[in-house]
């Protein structure tokens, strides 16, 4: 089974879990102050890689990190069930796996907006709802700097990708002047 398919599976798993205890956003919050504690720790996330590390000793250390951390029960027990089936390694692809589907259960999809210069507020809002509008779902903007776009922006949302950009521009002016 693929790294991605089993994280989603593990990631399906808490949502449902979450749902039935009505605490799903907590378990989002503790779920990425998890995965940003391992980031953020060279040792916990030699940790979790570490094929070396018995699975059973690899969730007894993780449960008492988690414990001292102030992490809830469920995620720990969800966490101990995870290390001792050796995947511990896809915490991050299961916390990717976790907001997505979160996201999905609430019609909020993610757009990943490149642009040469920051967007301002009054841009960004406007950019905002132009995609609401036309997918019809709430939109978070997750916006990143590009020098190499030149000016514009590019956009995706889920598979779909907007080049509004200059360099994407120049590229099918060049391709154009090319095929003529």
């Amino acid at each position: 089974m693929s790294n991605r398919l089993a994280a989603r599976r593990y990631a399906k798993a808490l949502v449902e879990i979450g749902e039935a205890q009505g605490n799903l956003m907590l378990l989002q919050h503790e779920l990425g102050e998890v995965t940003a504690l391992v980031k953020g720790s060279p040792d916990l996330a030699r940790l979790v890689a570490s094929p070396l590390v018995v699975p059973r000793r690899k969730a007894v250390v993780f449960e008492m990190v988690l414990r001292q951390a102030g992490v809830g029960v469920t995620l720990c027990n969800f966490f101990k069930v995870v290390a001792e089936n050796a995947r511990l390694n896809l915490i991050h692809e299961i916390e990717a796996a976790f907001r997505e589907l979160v996201d999905q259960r609430a019609g909020v999809m993610e757009a990943k907006v490149a642009s040469a210069q920051p967007l301002s507020e009054a841009q960004a809002k406007a950019l905002q709802a132009a995609l609401s509008q036309r997918t019809g779902k709430s939109i978070r903007l997750v916006a990143t700097q590009d020098p190499a776009l030149l000016g514009g922006v590019k956009v995706q949302v889920g598979s779909t990708v907007l080049d509004a950009s200059l360099q994407g521009r120049l590229r099918l002016l060049k391709q154009q002047l090319l095929n003529a």
